[in-house]
């Protein structure tokens, strides 16, 4: 048999890459984070996912040497489970899920410290001219970064 047309096996440096990880961030639950009901106020999740990306890109990109201009013009949050107030960090994972000209897509979900999932935020930025305030393509150094930040994240259930 010709060695050119036998099956090969791959060997382990030939293995395709793992996917990237998303990021994780532990973030510290505030008493005030409460409500009524004895449980973080849901209105606190927002803060908890800026939080969390404000912790991601600082070691995305480090020393602050890509400042981009962004601004927020989506945010979704789909709420899975309560999560109850604790002094035990809770665990929030960051991934870049879509990534176009001028915006991304930041999943985000967030864990209980016993690894129940409670949330997941899909958030969309946007990249601006300052002089103009509007859209512009996002630059090749941070689409780099961005798309070395890519990962798989659990969806968020279709809306009705």
């Amino acid at each position: 048999m010709d060695p050119d047309t036998q099956p090969t096996t791959p060997t382990p440096d030939a293995e395709v890459p793992p996917p990237h990880a998303p990021a994780e961030v532990e973030l510290q639950l505030r008493w005030g984070d409460m409500d009524i009901n004895a449980h973080i106020n849901n209105v606190q999740f927002a803060r908890l996912f800026e939080e969390g990306r404000v912790r991601a890109f600082s070691r995305w990109f480090p020393g602050g040497a890509e400042r981009l201009p962004i601004l927020v013009v989506r945010q979704d949050v789909e709420f899975r489970a309560t999560l109850d107030y604790t002094l035990d960090p809770v665990v929030m994972r960051l991934a870049i899920t879509r990534l176009g000209t001028s915006s991304y897509t930041i999943g985000a979900t967030l864990s209980a410290a016993d690894g129940t999932l409670c949330a997941l935020a899909r958030t969309t930025m946007v990249v601006i001219d300052p002089a103009t305030g509007r859209p512009t393509p996002i630059p090749p150094s941070a689409r780099q970064i961005l798309e070395s930040h890519r990962a798989q994240l659990p969806e968020l259930r279709p809306r009705d």
